[in-house]
This record gives structure tokens, C-alpha cells and sequence, in this order.
């Protein structure tokens, strides 16, 4: 007879090994996939790294999209530490975008220093704010957080295109429903050919690397995410901690809106996020919510998005085969949960022992 008892406290060394025997696995199955479709797997893993990190503008797209799904990660990482489920990155992020573009069109001719540092606050501001709704909800009525920060995520974008259609519509675009570029001084700076938001991105996951392991206030929200009981009990303001920590996961999220609409769109548009709110809960639980883990895992993501578009054009093979790389991936490393938090026992059946303590006799 099989039981399943679960580990007292699974070990870094079998966690580790566990996640990369999934991911083994879960590339052996695409490869199946793969040749079922009479396609050739190797070839089809070589495109995708040839893709992403074949040529200096290869590798510069890829780290351009690595760039604001890392800082989304981080923003929902810390949230998800603190079991607060934020599923609402994507509105944040268009939230953030807006708070940004406010600032741009209302002052085009600050200096570049000052407008970039007002637009970096102002999204963070008004990232923070949106999630807070959910969050004071939470607290007042014990609404589901889930569930609000899920349609909050509609209404950001029904916003962006509202304003997209409608009062910012840029008149000399000859009819085309799109919203002006802003000036030169809106734009983030290039760093070795890079924008300069990847050094923003290291600068942010250090930190809150250094935060969840040497700070109270890590501490606090690690607590607060074990057991509310706990945390009361133990003197924690949860009312406050609460907050604080969605204010500053709403307002990471806001942050990467405004990389984004500066550095790459130049612009606001309703197609500014291509799903990369959503993209981000994948990446921050797959990275275990560690803030290094996340630059790590948002990179590798990256990569599969960058790579599948070039498939497309060069082995004229849908983008999709990415994201079905993905979603296997994602199936398998979720299911390695269970083996890392339970295992299996073999037990002999009552009468089969009785049975073989007979025989002894």
C-alpha cells in the first residue's frame, strides 16, 4: 500500500534538484510534442537561442522584454509573500504608464533629469494608489482580493483605450486612433545600447533581496504571510504592513508601465503590455518569489518570447510553439511542488503483516 506523507521541511539541495529534474522533464515532453508535429526539436531549441541571443539587437530585444516583466515580478513577488494574491499587475502597470504620460504631456519641455525622476514618482504613485483599492477593500469588507484585482486589471485598460480613442487622441494622426510620442526629454537614456532601466531593475532586486533577509519589515511580511494570528500575537501592526507592502507592489508595477511607455513604446497605447501582468505571476512563483531568482527566471522567459518570434520569421513556424514550451514548462515545475512537499511510503497491508508474524512462529 502507497501513502503520502508530507516533508517537516524540505531541504535547498532537494528543492533545487527537484526543479531541475521538472524542467528536464518538461522540455523532454515539448520535444515529444515537437516530433509529433514531424518537427525537429534540437533545430527548434537552436532557433529560439539563436533568436534571443544570436546578435547584438537580438540579445538587446530580449533584455528590453526581461526588463519590465523582472520589476513586475517583483512588485507581485512581494505581495505573494505576504499572501496578499495581487493578480493585478497588468492594471497597475497601465496605471503607472498613465501617471507617467500625465506628467510628460503636462510639462514636455522640463528639464530631461526632472521630468524623467517626476514621471518615475508619478507612476509609482499611481501603481501603488490602484492597488491600494483592493487592498482597503480587503481590510473593510474582507473582499477577495483575487477577484478585485483581477477586474480592476479591465477597467486600467478600458481607461488607456478610452483615452487612446477619445480625449488624447493625437490629432495629426490623420484618423489613426493613437496617442502623440512624447518629446525627447520623456525618454529614458540608453545605457551600452540598453535603456537604462536593466540597471534600475538589478539596483531593485538587491534591494529587495537585501530587504526580505536582513529587515524588520521583511520580516514582517514574511510573518504576516505565515499566519495573520502569528502576526498579531507577535506585536505586527497588520493593518499597516498591509499597506505599505501593496502600495509598494502597486507601485513597482507602476514603475515597469513607465519604462515601458518612456523607453520603449514612447508613447501610451492599450496594447502597451501584451500580457506581461499575467506573464509576471508565472515568473515570481516559478523564481520562488526571490527577488534574484526572479531576474534569472523573467530572463530565461524572455528569451522564449523573443526566440518565438523569430521562429516565426525564420523557420515560418507559429509563435505559439513558444508558449506551448512555456505552458509545459509552467505544468511541470508547479508539479514538482508535490514531490518537494510530499513523498511517498510504502506500507505493508495489516493482513500481510499478521500473515508473515504468523509464519515466524
Amino acid at each position: 500500500m502507497i501513502r503520502i506523507v508530507s516533508r517537516t521541511e524540505p531541504g535547498k539541495r532537494h528543492t533545487t534538484y527537484m526543479r531541475i529534474l521538472a524542467i528536464a522533464a518538461a522540455l523532454t515532453a515539448a520535444a515529444l510534442i515537437m516530433l509529433c508535429m514531424k518537427l525537429n526539436p534540437l533545430k527548434i531549441y537552436a532557433q529560439i537561442i539563436a533568436g534571443s541571443l544570436g546578435t547584438t539587437y537580438r540579445f538587446q530585444e530580449t533584455v528590453n522584454k526581461a526588463i519590465p516583466l523582472t520589476v513586475l515580478s517583483l512588485g507581485i513577488g512581494i505581495a505573494f509573500r505576504m499572501k496578499f494574491w495581487n493578480i493585478g499587475a497588468e492594471g497597475q502597470f497601465f496605471m503607472g504608464a498613465f501617471g507617467a504620460s500625465l506628467i510628460a504631456f503636462a510639462f514636455p519641455n522640463m528639464p530631461r533629469p526632472v521630468l524623467l525622476i517626476c514621471m518615475m514618482l508619478s507612476s509609482f504613485i499611481f501603481g501603488g494608489l490602484w492597488a491600494l483599492i483592493p487592498a482597503g477593500l480587503k481590510i473593510k469588507f474582507n473582499a477577495s482580493e483575487t477577484l478585485v484585482t483581477l477586474m480592476l486589471n479591465y477597467v486600467a485598460q478600458l481607461w488607456i483605450g478610452y483615452l487612446q480613442y477619445g480625449p488624447w487622441r493625437d490629432p495629426s494622426a490623420n484618423g489613426f486612433p493613437k496617442i502623440a510620442h512624447f518629446t525627447q526629454n520623456a525618454i529614458l537614456p540608453k545605457l551600452f545600447g540598453i535603456h537604462i532601466g536593466w540597471l534600475f531593475t538589478l539596483v531593485l532586486a538587491v534591494i529587495f533581496y537585501i530587504i526580505f533577509k536582513r529587515t524588520k519589515f521583511g520580516y514582517e511580511i514574511d510573518v504576516l504571510g505565515e499566519s495573520e494570528t502569528t502576526a498579531h500575537y507577535a506585536g505586527i501592526n497588520v493593518p499597516r504592513v498591509l499597506l505599505i507592502t501593496v502600495m509598494i507592489s502597486g507601485g513597482l508595477c507602476g514603475f515597469a508601465g513607465m519604462m515601458q511607455a518612456s523607453a520603449i513604446e514612447n508613447s501610451l497605447s492599450e496594447q502597451l503590455s501584451g500580457g506581461m501582468g499575467f506573464t509576471a505571476v508565472i515568473t515570481a512563483w516559478l523564481a520562488q518569489l526571490d527577488p534574484l531568482l526572479m531576474v534569472f527566471v523573467s530572463f530565461l522567459f524572455s528569451m522564449l518570447i523573443q526566440g518565438g518570434n523569430f521562429l516565426q520569421s525564420a523557420m515560418k513556424i507559429p509563435s505559439s510553439m513558444s508558449q506551448i514550451i512555456e505552458g509545459i514548462i509552467i505544468f511541470f515545475v508547479l508539479g514538482s511542488d508535490f514531490f518537494i512537499r510530499y513523498r511517498f511510503i510504502f506500507v505493508k497491508k495489516p493482513h500481510e503483516s499478521m500473515t508473515t508474524a504468523e509464519e515466524r512462529k
